[in-house]
């Protein structure tokens, strides 16, 4: 009884003209919420994927990245993952190995260089 003081029962031909007016006021309402978003958002769904692949990859680096995770996971996952990465790629890494280790002494010595410069004067 009291949703039919708040609602009252309208006629069929006034039922149809409140209708008429209700999609009418949809149609505006979508029109001005797309013109508003329109210039204020920015479609995120091409970056959902991308950033939630990064996010996952990072993660999933940092996990491997620090064999004290070994101590908190499977062990053996550690060792499985390390032993076929080294496998499939040996030369590459080794390669690698001796030019991170190339760079890392240059580095030192430009160190050292601006050292002694500081020093003398």
């Amino acid at each position: 009884m009291e949703n039919d003081k708040l609602y009252p029962k309208l006629s069929e031909e006034a039922e149809k003209e409140a209708d008429l007016y209700l999609q009418e006021f949809k149609k505006k309402m979508a029109k001005i919420i797309s013109e508003t978003l329109s210039e204020v958002y920015i479609s995120p769904l091409g970056y959902i994927e991308s950033d939630a692949w990064i996010n996952f990859r990072n993660e999933l680096l940092d996990g491997l990245k620090d064999y004290k995770n070994a101590k908190i996971h499977e062990h053996h996952n550690f060792v499985k993952i390390r032993k076929q990465i080294f496998e499939e790629n040996r030369e590459e890494i080794i390669k690698d190995l001796n030019q991170d280790l190339l760079g890392e002494i240059k580095s030192l010595k430009k160190t050292i260089e601006i050292m002694n410069e500081y020093n003398r004067h």
